[in-house]
């Protein structure tokens, strides 16, 4: 038996079912409820435990309810791809954003990382969005296509910029790669999940039982990540960015000029480190919403005040 179908038959057994697929939404989707009102630091505490890198590769943790949040999708209940699992974010992310920030030598020094850089995290935002809709492979396929290339672009063009013009300004040089980080980041989210807007995602009461498709509920769930995003990777350039800039002027880096990349991959690991789950955190994984501000069609189907919708990664 592969670790896939063992994890599978072990996502049954927890739930006392043989068929794992369709009946492993409903506890997933029930404890996220649970958590909606927590405060920051109690959601900040539990996607440190869920960002455990072990969780990318092991089939047994300590409770199974946490392997379940780090492992399958509440949406689709279907195992997330290990390399696409929120523990696998920071180590893919921080060398390739370390990477992306260097300075520009060629061409392929400027495209080649941008190119990893917004293909992992399309597919990433893409796989871990809400899932709740129905849409077609090949109309997928070319959101996500455009959300790589847009992204892309928007991420060369300060180095190309300085290709050109030569900045010789030292925050200007250090500080335009960080901006246009920001918004292909934040662009990236909403292209890449964009269809969520359109189609509308699945709301919830209380229980977790469906009431209906919302488009006011996917542009928040989509805005929500957009800003989460934005926050992670403008923190994680720009400290980096800072420091490095300090420590050139220090005896240790004139004595030991190569301790340069040393201390500000160093420093991406360890920004990036806190702020994935600073990032995760900053909003509930399942959203609410004022019953009366959905559309009319959805009002009628239950008598509570607020309803539930799930956001996303």
């Amino acid at each position: 038996m592969s670790l896939e179908q063992e994890e599978e038959t072990q996502h049954g057994l927890l739930l006392g079912c043989s068929d794992a697929v369709p009946a492993f939404i409903e506890p997933n989707v029930r404890f996220w409820i649970t958590t909606v009102r927590q405060s920051f630091i109690r959601r900040f505490l539990q996607w440190t435990e869920l960002l455990d890198p072990t969780n990318v590769f092991i089939s047994v943790i300590q409770e199974a309810w946490k392997r379940s949040l780090a492992t399958v999708h509440p949406d689709s209940s279907n195992l997330i791809p290990k390399l696409f699992r929120p523990a696998a974010f920071l180590p893919f992310m921080a060398p390739t954003v370390f990477l992306s920030m260097m300075p520009p030598k060629g061409i392929k020094s400027v495209i080649l990382p941008q190119v990893f850089l917004y293909t992992y995290m399309t597919t990433f935002n893409s796989i871990n969005g809400n899932r709740s809709y129905t849409c077609k492979p090949l109309e997928r396929s070319l959101l996500m296509a455009e959300a790589i290339a847009a992204s892309t672009f928007l991420g060369v063009v300060p180095h190309f910029i300085q290709i050109k013009y030569g900045l010789t300004n030292p925050w200007i040089k250090r500080l335009l790669p960080v901006v246009f980080l920001v918004q292909a980041s934040g662009i990236n989210v909403y292209m890449s999940r964009n269809i969520e807007s359109i189609k509308g995602i699945a709301v919830m009461d209380k229980e977790g039982n469906v009431l209906g498709h919302s488009t006011i509920a996917g542009t928040k769930a989509v805005r929500e990540t957009a800003v989460s995003r934005t926050v992670l990777f403008g923190t994680s350039a720009l400290i980096p960015e800072i420091f490095t800039y300090f420590f050139k002027r220090t005896q240790f880096f004139l004595k030991n000029p190569g301790s340069l990349w040393i201390l500000k991959l160093s420093c991406t690991f360890l920004t990036m480190g806190l702020m994935v789950p600073v990032s995760f955190s900053v909003f509930p994984q399942i959203g609410q919403i004022q019953c009366r501000s959905h559309e009319e069609k959805i009002q009628p189907s239950t008598e509570e005040t607020e309803i539930f919708y799930h956001r996303g990664v």
